[in-house]
Parts: C-alpha cells; structure tokens; sequence
C-alpha cells in the first residue's frame, strides 16, 4: 500500500470519528433534560435491563411499551407512565441510544419477551417515538395488539391501515411543532376506526416533564392536566382490547 493511500485512508477515517464525535456533542446538547420531579417518579421505578418498569399492584394482563420522544430524557415520561400503572398497566419506558428512537426501533421486542405473563400489547410513543413505534409495528405487526399515538403520526411512507390492529393517535390544540392538518392527513395510514383524539389546550411538550420545546406553542392547561387526558385516553384504549 502506498504512503499516499495510507494517508487518504488515515485522513477519511479521522473525519468519520470528527463527524461522529460532533454528532454526539450535538444530541448531548441539544437534549431536554427531565424535571426533578418527573426524576423522582422515575426513581421508584423498577429498573430492568436499563427500562423504568412501572408495574400496576395486580398482576397485570395488559403491558404498555412507551418510545421517549426525540432527545427528550426517558424519564420525562415516568409520571405518565406511572398513571398507567394506577389505572392496572404495566407500562415501560425504554430509553433510546443518544435519546433517538430511529436507532433502537425493534426494543420493543425484548420487552415483550419479558413479560410472559401479559396477554395484550400496545406500542407507543411521544413524537419521534410514536413514529418509531410505527415502524416497529410495520416489521413485526404480530407483536402487538395495538398502537397508542401521542403528537405523532406514522412516516409517509408507512402504511399501517391493511394490519389487524387497533390505534388511537392524540395531541394537542396548541401543538407548535405540527398543524392539525397533519394528524387529520394521517389518519388515512392508520386501521380503520382509529380515533383522534384532541386536547384543548395542550401542546407538545406537555406529553413529559421537560421543556419548553423549541417551536412549541404555549399551553392553556397544565402539565398534569394534559396527562390526565393522555393516560385517560391511552387506558381506556389498552382496557378496550382485553
């Protein structure tokens, strides 16, 4: 080998782990850490193979496996996820590598595996989350028995209306990072019979404890007001499929 191809190959490999290492930097930087209260709701929970793990006081029947929005802490979620365990769900957060759902898609997978016992399934997340829990449902449709949609949507090009399952998608009025006109437009890649489901007053960030979000809009409820409604409408959905 030349010396010149050794430096060409020596100069491409040190811009690969420069871009790397820059990306890195970027979503250590640009993430939303969680509120210390939602922190201590996440330090109750149990902790196994790196989920938060909030399971219900009867053995539950129904699990709920949660996706964290993107670059948003996994523990933001735990005060939602903790309603769902009150309301008799076992409900996961699996955190994600560098906060970023599109690389641990198929995590739902062992999570299930865990669980034996629990009979019925629904995927979920919150924004970028709630999109990779499409694709998860989109390669292994048989996973599951439903998906629960929270400020999100599938992408365009996935397509999950021809699969036996049911869905249910919400935001809220005073979402910034999307138009309504992008639930309503998703629906059509959705199961026939999936409700949308708005909260007035609610906007993105008030899925989880952290924010303000960068282009959100301004909420006219509280935090634990739009929760309310989400775990309100995310378990009325689980119980709806037992």
């Amino acid at each position: 080998m030349s010396r010149r191809v050794k430096l060409t190959g020596i100069i491409a490999l040190s811009l690969v782990v420069l871009v790397a290492a820059g990306f890195y930097g970027w979503t250590r930087v640009a993430r939303y850490a969680a509120f210390p209260d939602a922190l201590a709701v996440a330090e109750r929970a149990e902790r196994t193979q790196g989920w938060y793990v909030f399971a219900p006081d009867a053995e539950p029947s129904a699990g709920f496996v949660f996706y964290p929005g993107g670059l948003v802490d996994a523990a933001a979620y735990a005060p939602l996820m903790q309603r769902l365990a009150d309301g008799g769900v076992l409900a996961v957060i699996v955190p994600m590598p560098l906060d970023l759902a599109v690389f641990g898609i198929g995590r739902a997978a062992a999570v299930i595996g865990a669980f034996p016992q629990v009979d019925t399934w629904v995927i979920g997340g919150h924004s970028l989350g709630g999109a990779m829990a499409a694709e998860f449902v989109k390669g292994d449709p048989a996973a599951i028995d439903g998906i629960a949609l929270l400020a999100s949507y599938p992408a365009e090009s996935t397509d999950l209306s021809a699969l036996a399952i049911r869905a249910v998608s919400t935001y809220g009025t005073e979402n910034g990072l999307t138009q309504p006109e992008g639930f309503e437009a998703s629906m059509v890649r959705l199961p026939p019979g999936t409700e949308l489901i708005v909260i007035e007053g609610g906007n993105h960030a008030g899925f989880g404890h952290y924010g303000p979000q960068a282009g959100d809009g301004v909420a006219s409820i509280d935090r634990e007001e739009q929760q309310r409604q989400a775990a309100e409408t995310v378990l009325a959905f689980v119980h709806s499929l037992q």
